[in-house]
């Protein structure tokens, strides 16, 4: 078994659909990722293949972010998947490491997401990281790590992608 993790292409759109699909109980994903590759947002998009085929991706949007006042770069990590018959062998982590390093290479200061704190925490994010962050997603699973510049806002905003409120 050969895994590569790689930038998603193109003639990649149809099988990242498949794997959402499979991944996940409703199609709400899959239309996701179409919405923020039509709206623009999709900033940074990874498969992993195994022997050439894909069986996961990752997702990371645009976001805006204001922190103390300033306009901070910031993207959200959604979604992860892997097809199930791949699950619990480390692709989907492998994906976000990719993602995370790619984002703080192209710039992005600070990134989201909202999930299970325990698997995320992994990868460093944390509830406490985004706790001062206004954001229709607050609560116990929103999470944020600084990339670059960290600091500790006294008050902020994170808002996704316009794609994010059409779920």
């Amino acid at each position: 078994m050969t895994l590569v993790v790689r930038p998603a292409a193109d003639e990649d759109a149809g099988a990242i659909r498949g794997v959402l699909l499979a991944a996940f109980p409703t199609p709400a994903e899959a239309d996701l990722v179409e919405q923020l590759v039509a709206d623009g947002d999709l900033a940074l998009s990874f498969v992993a293949t195994v022997d050439g085929t894909v069986v996961g991706h990752v997702a990371f949007s645009r976001m805006t972010v204001v922190a103390d006042g300033d306009c901070v770069p910031a993207l959200g990590l959604a979604p992860v998947a892997v097809l199930p018959e791949h699950q619990k062998q480390g692709i989907g982590g492998r994906l976000i490491e990719r993602g995370l390093a790619a984002a703080n290479g192209r710039g992005a200061a600070i990134a989201f997401v909202l999930g299970d704190p325990d698997y995320y925490g992994r990868f460093g994010f944390r509830c406490e990281t985004a706790k001062p962050f206004a954001s229709p997603y607050a609560g116990p699973h929103f999470m944020a790590q600084w990339l670059s510049s960290p600091r500790v806002p006294a008050t902020g905003r994170a808002d996704y992608a316009p794609a994010f409120g059409r779920l």
